[in-house]
C-alpha cells in the first residue's frame, strides 16, 4: 500500500494534565496504548502532585517522558496566543524541562524530550525566533529530543542547533494545506472517530502523506504519532490506532530509538 514504509514508530500522548482535585482524561489507561509521554508542567496545566505521579506512572510502564511546556496560561490551558520575547519563552521553557527533570530523577527515569505546547507550539512551527528559543531551552537543558512539527521551523532550527528531532504528526486534528492544524475555532478540526483516526496514522506511518482538510495531500515522514489525552474517546482511539498500526506491520517503539 506504500511508497514510504516505517518499520517502526513511536506513538505519544499529553497527560498529566490536571490541576489539584480537577482530573483531565484516563492518564494510566492512555498509558497501555502509547510508546512516549508529553508531560505538563505546570503552566497550562499540572502540578508538582500530578506531576510526580505521572513521572512514576510512565517508569512504570517504561513509556518515554517528555516535558510538555506551554506559555504561562492555566486559565487558557495554554491554548492562547502571549506576546513573549524569545527570551521570556527560552526562560519559561527552562524553567517547566527543570522543574520535570527533578521529578524524572527522583523516579530513576530519564527525561527524554521536550514538546512545545498549544498556542506555543504553533507559534513556533512558523516563528524561527521562537522555535530557536526552544530549541536553546531543550539544548542547555540537556539536549533533549525537540519533539515538533514535521516540516517546520521546529524541525529547521533544531536541526542548526545540532539537537536531535522527532518530527510528529496527528492522527486526531485536521490539517490546512501548508500543513500547519487546522485551528480549533473551525469546525471540523478535532477528530472525533477512532476508525478515522487509525486510518489516518497508518497512512501517514506507511505512505508518509495526510490528507489536508481541501483534499490536498501533505507529504512528511513522521517520526511520531500524537494523540491527544483530553477528549472522550481518546482511550479507544488509542487503542484502535495502535492496533492497525500493528496490523500494517509497524512497531510501535519510544523516541530515542527509532
Amino acid at each position: 500500500m506504500s511508497d514510504i514504509k516505517n518499520l517502526a514508530i513511536d506513538m505519544n500522548s499529553d497527560i498529566g494534565e490536571g490541576f489539584g482535585a480537577w482530573s483531565m482524561g484516563d492518564d494510566s489507561a492512555i498509558l497501555d496504548s502509547v510508546s512516549s509521554a508529553n508531560i505538563a508542567c505546570g503552566y497550562h496545566a499540572g502540578d508538582p502532585s500530578i506531576m510526580r505521579k505521572t513521572v512514576e506512572m510512565c517508569a512504570d510502564r517504561g513509556v518515554g517522558i517528555g516535558a510538555h511546556v506551554s506559555y504561562p496560561d492555566l486559565a487558557g490551558f495554554g491554548r492562547r496566543e502571549m506576546a513573549l520575547s524569545p527570551q521570556e519563552v527560552y526562560d519559561c521553557c527552562l524553567y517547566q524541562i527543570g522543574a520535570l527533570g527533578a521529578f524524572c530523577m527522583a523516579s530513576g527515569a530519564p527525561l527524554r524530550h521536550v514538546k512545545p505546547h498549544g498556542a506555543l507550539y504553533n507559534r513556533a512551527a512558523k516563528d524561527r525566533g521562537i522555535a530557536d528559543a526552544i530549541t536553546r531551552a531543550a539544548k542547555d537543558s540537556g539536549g533533549f529530543i525537540l519533539l515538533g512539527m514535521a516540516n517546520s521551523e521546529m524541525e529547521a532550527s533544531a536541526k542548526a542547533a545540532g539537537l536531535p528531532f522527532a518530527s510528529e504528526a496527528f492522527a486526531d486534528r485536521a490539517y490546512m494545506s501548508d500543513g500547519t492544524l487546522m485551528p480549533r475555532s473551525m469546525e471540523g478540526s478535532v477528530i472525533h472517530d477512532a476508525a478515522v483516526a487509525a486510518r489516518r496514522a497508518v497512512r501517514m506511518a506507511c505512505r508518509g502523506t495526510v490528507v489536508a482538510s481541501d483534499g490536498s495531500e501533505i507529504s512528511f515522514r513522521p517520526d511520531s504519532i500524537c494523540l491527544h489525552g483530553d477528549t472522550p474517546e481518546a482511550v479507544g482511539m488509542a487503542l484502535a490506532v495502535r492496533g492497525a498500526l500493528a496490523e500494517a506491520g509497524v512497531e510501535i517503539r519510544a523516541m530515542g530509538g527509532l
